[in-house]
């Protein structure tokens, strides 16, 4: 794929993570879940690798704080989860494990990896699974939802995304 369309996916998946991040979100716990985040991490993973995917993932929850429609959680949530989807496929090529890469990486590893993270960051003082059940049902039903279009995305070969990607 060329350099300057990979660019151009990448931008218009921050894009869509940035808005669908304020359109589609549900109260989970002592956070917010944000299934979009989840779901375009599996879906960059498979198309586009880890890298993007973890560029995606950052520029999206850059934009998202800079808008103030998202905490410094995002970055460590959103980013784990896309390098492990994006390993984990890169790895196999299972979209399966991509999806599950996500939900470890951000249900559990990112979950566990915001308590000192917050700690040290936002002054919050919690226990160590304080974060785990809204992360869980988050990127639960993100990496649901992304494997489901990803695996639709897949058996569409032949549209002009896929082909070029």
């Amino acid at each position: 794929m060329k350099k300057t369309h990979q660019l151009v996916v990448m931008a218009l998946f921050t894009a869509i993570g940035t808005f669908g991040s304020t359109v589609l979100w549900f109260p989970a716990g002592v956070a917010k879940a944000y299934p979009v985040q989840s779901a375009l991490n599996v879906i960059a993973a498979v198309l586009l690798g880890p890298i993007p995917a973890v560029i995606i993932a950052f520029m999206t929850s850059l934009l998202r704080n800079l808008a103030g429609t998202g905490s410094l959680l995002a970055f460590p949530g959103s980013m784990i989860g896309a390098l492990l989807a994006g390993y984990l496929y890169k790895k196999t090529a299972k979209t399966y494990l991509a999806s599950l890469g996500e939900f470890v990486g951000t249900g559990v590893i990112a979950a566990l990896f915001a308590v000192p993270y917050a700690s040290i960051l936002m002054g919050t003082k919690t226990g160590a699974f304080f974060f785990l059940p809204s992360f869980v049902v988050s990127s639960l039903a993100g990496s649901i939802l992304g494997f489901l279009l990803v695996s639709r995305l897949v058996k569409m070969k032949n549209t002009m995304l896929i082909k070029q990607i």
